[in-house]
């Protein structure tokens, strides 16, 4: 599962690297997770916004967001599977954000309880470098990590095979952003390839090698 973390991360379609930036799925596409695993740690999970994304390459651009494509499903099943190191991860991140929430807007007591334009600049302070020079808060390593980690988890969900028992890219939706063709792999008849080889016999039903 981490190749396939790591190649959703670097190897997406060409035009797909804007649409697929940090800031676009820190801003437009991540949910701060509620599903049932985290909730049992954190009752006052947060609810981030989860704003529609466009096919980076497409004349009519294909709209779904983080939460219909099951992306937070998955990652509930991550966090209890293959990611379950990234828990603590979790547990911090949200701390943060949470008293980044209030830090910015000294009304808000929790992100999830921020306007939509409040919690896409909360999610931009958070994104910022910390050497950047318009930083105006302190930098917090441990939120910077939570977010590269929420926005790989949440890439892997969005486009992992549907099929898959880890419940993301519910009914195919993150293909259809990139255009994916939902078909099979093809895979040629068992034996194709080692014909002639010693040993091998064709039977009645193989085709002949050609």
């Amino acid at each position: 599962m981490i190749g396939i973390l790591q190649f959703m991360h670097s190897s997406t379609a060409p035009g797909m690297q804007d649409a697929l930036s940090r800031r676009l799925f820190l801003i437009h596409s991540v949910s701060c997770v509620s599903a049932s695993w985290v909730a049992t740690y954190w009752p006052a999970a947060l609810a981030a916004a989860q704003h529609a994304h466009n096919s980076a390459h497409s004349a009519a651009p294909i709209r779904f967001d983080a939460r219909e494509a099951g992306v937070v499903y998955f990652i509930d099943r991550a966090l209890a599977t293959f990611a379950s190191a990234d828990r603590k991860l979790y547990t911090e991140g949200m701390a943060e954000l949470q008293a980044r929430a209030r830090e910015i807007f000294p009304g808000v007591d929790k992100f999830s309880a921020a306007t939509a334009e409040q919690q896409d600049e909360i999610l931009r302070a958070l994104d910022k470098d910390p050497s950047s020079s318009d930083q105006p808060f302190r930098p917090r390593p441990s939120g910077q990590n939570f977010f590269e980690t929420l926005r790989q988890h949440t890439i892997a969900g969005f486009l992992i095979d549907p099929d898959s028992d880890l419940r993301g890219n519910r009914g195919g939706v993150g293909w259809q952003v990139i255009g994916r063709d939902p078909g099979h792999m093809f895979q040629p008849p068992f034996g194709y390839y080692d014909k002639d080889y010693p040993g091998w016999q064709r039977g009645a039903g193989d085709p002949e090698k050609k």
